[in-house]
């Protein structure tokens, strides 16, 4: 398949969620101030410069809010405002223009008696304050806290629900693979580092994610999944090889990733070298977890034992505007390619980051703009056999 263009991945970027703002403004300049200030909100965007493209937005995921930016009013606006109307949208519109406007005032007023629901005018000139004010009521409330699936959690699967953070290949936007996650169901309770991590709880989640491997295997069809351990977890040879065991001997088997947290690793090298040599042949492999600076560590391995470098979202967030984090980027990205391992970006959550995730050649990304965490199987399944019962 091509490789997608940075402009492509913006827009299937915007799909890949739910599609909370459509902004429709015929200037660019514009547009992107007002999805750059949604976006800070938790707010997912999709841009249309004009009329005839938003048709097409509204028959695939319809948005929650519409925004019709300054250049959108007169006859243009008037037309958006009963094209929502036809296509019987309940979302809010939102219009900007001028207070002294009669242009404006009549399509608010067309909009009221079509029965849409037209929030307040956003009067120009306006900033990024007057923005978040105009929807204070609508911003998306914060998420509910999601962790790595380690064995600290799992000492408290109780309380908690297995997602999967999906992986993009940034070549084709296409669904890689997922990391597993673990998200607190009711009030999280306080979960302490343990350093000898129950091996029952940890191969309980192992099991759970392969068991949900084989739904998303026919779903999608190629699928990885990725799962992070402790360090301690992974020096016990009691449970690598239990965790082998579990491994489906389908050849069809997407493989399980491990993931190990850098801080972790670089101070137990030669211990996971020797797991990673011991996994060889086997559907298992390393990854090393949210690198950052320990980074040149990496370089200095005569064997390298991953198949994957993780670059933390300290470093991924924010790129697009700081050379430094580039920098640092560009030379993990080059370890990666030099040892022939995948180099994947972390935390990738707005459009301007991704652009520079994708122009310096990361091998995959994730991140809320890109896809949200997917549901464990497993939950659905019983959430639908509760609400039966």
């Amino acid at each position: 398949m091509d490789s997608v263009t940075p402009e492509d991945a913006i827009k299937l970027a915007a799909i890949r969620r739910k599609t909370d703002v459509c902004v429709l403004d015929a200037q660019q300049q514009m547009r992107t101030f007002l999805a750059d200030t949604l976006e800070e909100l938790g707010f997912v965007t999709c841009e249309c410069a004009h009329l005839a493209e938003l048709p097409a937005v509204l028959g695939s995921r319809l948005p929650d809010i519409v925004v019709i930016g300054p250049s959108g009013g007169g006859i243009e606006a008037c037309e958006i405002v009963e094209l929502l109307a036809a296509d019987d949208f309940d979302g809010h519109v939102l219009m900007l223009g001028s207070r002294v406007s009669p242009m404006v005032a009549a399509v608010r007023e067309l909009g009221k008696g079509l029965g849409l629901r037209m929030l307040p005018l956003l009067a120009t000139p306006f900033g990024r304050d007057d923005v978040r004010a105009c929807i204070a009521a609508l911003v998306p409330s914060a998420l509910t806290p999601i962790y790595p699936a380690n064995a600290a959690e799992a000492l408290a699967a109780t309380t908690l629900e297995l997602l999967y953070q999906p992986k993009i290949d940034t070549r084709t936007l296409g669904l890689s693979g997922a990391e597993a996650l673990m998200r607190p169901l009711h009030s999280p309770a306080h979960v302490s580092p343990n350093d000898t991590p129950c091996l029952g709880p940890v191969l309980e989640i192992v099991e759970q994610a392969i068991s949900d491997w084989r739904y998303f295997a026919a779903r999608y069809g190629h699928f990885e999944i990725a799962i992070n351990l402790p360090i301690a977890f992974v020096q016990d040879p009691e449970a690598i090889k239990k965790l082998c065991q579990q491994i489906p001997e389908q050849s069809a088997f997407g493989g399980l990733i491990v993931e190990i947290d850098a801080a972790e690793a670089v101070r137990n090298l030669r211990p996971v070298r020797d797991v990673a040599r011991l996994l060889r042949g086997r559907p298992v492999a390393l990854s090393i977890d949210n690198v950052g600076m320990e980074w040149p560590l990496l370089s200095e391995l005569d064997e390298f034992p991953f198949v994957e470098i993780k670059v933390a979202r300290q470093l991924v967030g924010g790129c697009a505007g700081d050379r430094r984090k580039q920098a640092i980027c560009r030379r993990i990205i080059d370890l990666a390619d030099a040892v022939g391992a995948r180099s994947v970006a972390e935390g990738v959550e707005n459009r301007s980051d991704l652009v520079a995730v994708l122009e310096m050649g990361f091998s995959l990304a994730q991140g809320s703009l890109l896809a949200a965490p997917m549901s464990s199987p497993r939950s659905a399944r019983s959430s639908v056999q509760a609400h039966r019962s």
